[in-house]
């Protein structure tokens, strides 16, 4: 007899995850990176960049600008988001830090619609498992939650979301309302209002958040499905045609919201972009960024490949084509893969109930490996840095960070500590015992991700500050300058203008001629350039001032001659 799907789950497997360990497990994940940095370039700084000004009140908020350059992402809502945030946040916080809240609810917002989405596909009458002849099979919301479970751990497990998760960017915006329309699209049949709710947010807010063609795709996607493929059980004012014609107004309307902002822009354009792009570059890229959900999303688009036109599979499987191909199209494909790994994630989940034994060992014992032996590494070269021993990591780090100094930090120390002793118990409580939980196979992948991130976010923290941020080139211009004030900029990068602006609180100005300042900062790059745009004979030449851990980022240092 055929079964009806590849499902076989008894209700011991749908154990649902302890509530409490699975929130403690998302804090430990979402707050290191957002906690005691400074902005990073060159992003991170950037996107800082156009929000500090918008705050200050030095810029237009419908066109936001530093030093009359546009953004290099269009978009406006998340310079909004950080700006009003810097704006209403008490004098006691920084100012990065207060534009970092608004970003730390929407990496929030993207695992909670992730758990939901996932929940309400596994509810459809298509993604539940075969039914016993004697009863047995797993409990429909039980099974959905267990689904839901593994859904989350999947999308946490993606090497790919760390960092750019933890940025002040648009890209995290994007991934935020990307997943909010996702868990749209998935409550519709069964919900009526919130759904609606978070589906014209999630449009509207990818619109204005510089991705309005991904919007309009999920959209028509979306509708297109609901129109073929609405649940049986659906409710019935959100059934076939009423739902699909729903979906499409909904997204008219955050279209007509995109444009009233002036966002509405096809930027997807193959030209001759694609045909000389680096496949073989793409292809590591996609390897590794969605690791290790893709396998296992290859794996469900197999074993349900009978179903592949029924919500739990068609729906996340258009919301990850669409972002990979966007990721091929787009200047930046690691940003443009970041949205698609929530649906990659639903699909890891799916593979859960056709694992065989086998196959779950394998994942476990790669996982353990692979994680443990970076959790070593991040101690070891840690330990070298504190006390010379070994002594070549340290002397790896000086090569590469010339003018760092290590210093210790009880509290990230007791935090790495706790969480190195918690990934132990992890391990000894995933092999010591012969667990039917459906989403055992995903706890070591996720808890291994976010043991190394939470590691490196505390224990390396200083030395990837000095390393990636801009303050001590900052500081060592600052140093040079005898009497700071007006200070012109000539061939400076967008990150680096946003560095001198936050950092040295320096009164920026482009490079005019005659000059109004009495100092000119430029790059060392141009530095042909200088005298050929100003006359030498006005500038005298202080310094070249290197950045310590890039020497193509030197910056030149003159002061005008009176």
């Amino acid at each position: 007899m055929n079964q009806p799907t590849p499902a076989i789950v008894t209700q011991g497997a749908v154990r649902r995850l302890p509530r409490l360990a699975l929130l403690l497990f998302c804090a430990a994940y979402v707050l290191p990176g957002f906690i005691g940095r400074e902005p990073w370039k060159n992003a991170d700084i950037m996107a800082f960049g156009y929000m500090y000004e918008l705050a200050l009140g030095d810029a237009q908020w419908l066109n936001p600008d530093l030093l009359g350059q546009p953004p290099e992402f269009d978009a406006l809502l998340p310079y909004w988001l950080g700006a009003w945030a810097m704006r209403i946040a008490p004098a006691w916080l920084t100012a990065d830090f207060a534009a970092r809240i608004p970003f730390i609810a929407l990496l929030v917002l993207t695992l909670l619609a992730t758990w939901y989405g996932v929940y309400f596909l596994a509810r459809t009458p298509g993604a539940q498992p075969v039914p016993f002849a004697f009863g047995g099979e797993a409990h429909p919301t039980d099974y959905a939650r267990a689904m839901a479970d593994g859904g989350l751990l999947a999308l946490i497990a993606c090497l790919g979301l760390a960092q750019l998760s933890h940025e002040t960017t648009p890209a995290l915006a994007q991934l935020g309302f990307t997943a909010l329309t996702f868990y749209g699209l998935a409550a519709l049949p069964y919900r009526m209002t919130v759904p609606t709710l978070a589906l014209g947010a999630g449009l509207a807010g990818l619109g204005l958040s510089g991705a309005p063609a991904m919007a309009s795709l999920f959209a028509l996607g979306g509708a297109v499905l609901h129109f073929a493929g609405a649940p049986q059980d659906a409710a019935t004012d959100t059934r076939g045609s009423r739902g699909a014609a729903l979906i499409v107004a909904v997204g008219l309307a955050a279209g007509v919201v995109a444009a009233a902002f002036d966002m509405w822009e096809w930027r997807l354009t193959p030209g001759p972009f694609a045909a000389t792009r680096d496949w073989p570059s793409i292809g590591r890229l996609l390897a590794w960024f969605t690791w290790p959900a893709w396998p296992l999303a290859l794996w469900t688009v197999w074993r349900w490949r009978r179903q592949l036109g029924q919500r739990h599979v068609a729906l996340p499987l258009w919301f990850a084509v669409v972002g990979i191909l966007t990721s091929v199209l787009a200047p930046n494909p690691d940003r443009a893969l970041l949205l698609s790994l929530p649906a990659m994630a639903t699909l890891a989940a799916f593979a859960l109930p056709t694992f065989k034994r086998s196959v779950s060992a394998l994942i476990d014992w790669f996982t353990l490996l692979f994680f443990s032996g970076c959790a070593l590494v991040i101690w070891v070269i840690w330990i070298s840095l504190q006390t010379g021993v070994p002594p070549k990591p340290a002397a790896n780090v000086a090569r590469l960070a010339p003018g760092f100094v290590p210093s210790f930090s009880l509290l990230p120390f007791v935090v790495a500590l706790a969480a190195t002793l918690a990934w132990i118990a992890l391990v000894r409580w995933r092999t010591a015992r012969s667990r039917e939980a459906i989403w055992k196979s995903l706890v070591l992948p996720a808890g291994g991700s976010a043991l190394g991130w939470l590691l490196v976010m505390t224990l390396w923290l200083p030395v990837l500050d000095y390393a990636r941020s801009y303050a001590p080139l900052v500081e060592r211009v600052r140093a040079r300058m005898d009497a700071p004030g007006c200070v012109e900029v000539f061939g400076l990068t967008r990150a680096q203008v946003a560095a001198l602006r936050y950092h040295g609180k320096l009164d920026l100005h482009m490079a005019a001629a005659p000059s109004a300042c009495p100092w000119l900062i430029a790059s060392e790059e141009l530095q042909a350039s200088v005298p050929m745009a100003f006359a030498p004979a006005r500038w005298k030449l202080v310094a070249s001032i290197p950045r310590p851990t890039d020497t193509r980022e030197n910056v030149l240092l003159y002061k005008q001659v009176p």
